[in-house]
């Protein structure tokens, strides 16, 4: 790590960026309460923020807009999002922000079901799906064997030479979700206008550390915007983290302390 900085230098030096990355740990609060601080500062130095969101599925983006139109009640939108575990106390304050401040929400991800697909059958499973429902997903998908590949082996604790087709499947519907969510980055900035647009894209922290995963597939398909990835990382003792060890994570890494 380069050296240490302050919040409002951070919010300064991404805000001209087209996308920023915002990796957490799900089940982090502190993490939470700082990402609507990222959003409150960005939002007063660029007025088009949009907040796209792996925890909301593609399919659901009609009842997200109509919630935050006021076309549906909390209680009638809940029902029918499929909403985290922890959306009321993590990702509410995010949602409600943005409605009150008239921000777009952008659910990105690849509905579970199509991914949990892929990982009992493989992504030749999605060919025989209806057109209603491969348009859920990413157009184009790559599976390719590279870092990112032995990143998620590591993370999955399994031993590929044992685990053989089952975990080449579950790498598979990892890819599935990077390349939706990076497809949907691009479908918002194709139509609001990348120039004048900001997407702040919330996920969890393995999907862009490194610039692996969302974030490759992103500059794939954006290779002239610039994009920034900033990790919330719980930790123990702040004050004699080893910084060294997150060498690379990411542009910025953002220290929690872990409750």
């Amino acid at each position: 790590m380069k050296t240490w900085t302050d919040f409002e230098s951070m919010l300064a030096e991404v805000a001209d960026s087209a996308v920023i990355f915002l990796g957490e740990q799900h089940d982090d609060k502190p993490t939470h309460r700082l990402q609507l601080a990222f959003l409150e500062g960005l939002s007063r130095r660029r007025n088009q923020v949009v907040v796209a969101m792996e925890m909301f599925e593609r399919d659901t983006q009609p009842l997200l807009d109509a919630y935050l139109q006021g076309r549906l009640t909390e209680t009638e939108f809940l029902a029918q999002s499929r909403p985290w575990n922890n959306y009321a106390e993590d990702y509410k304050p995010i949602v409600e922000w943005a409605r009150k401040q008239a921000k777009r929400v952008v659910a990105s991800n690849a509905p579970r079901r199509l991914a949990r697909l892929v990982s009992i059958y493989g992504p030749d499973i999605l060919q025989k799906l209806e057109l209603q429902d491969r348009k859920l997903v990413a157009s184009e998908i790559s599976y390719d064997r590279d870092v990112y590949y032995d990143r998620f082996v590591e993370a999955m604790g399994m031993n590929p030479h044992e685990s053989g087709s089952t975990l080449e499947r579950l790498f598979q519907a990892q890819c599935l979700k990077d390349d939706t969510m990076a497809e949907t980055i691009l479908q918002i900035l194709t139509v609001l206008g990348g120039a004048r647009s900001v997407i702040v894209h919330i996920n969890g922290d393995f999907h862009s550390a490194y610039r692996l995963g969302v974030v490759v597939r992103t500059q794939r398909r954006l290779p002239q915007a610039k994009i920034k990835v900033i990790s919330f990382v719980p930790v123990a003792d702040i004050d004699s983290v080893d910084t060294t060890a997150h060498e690379g994570r990411a542009d910025y890494v953002v220290f929690t302390l872990a409750r």
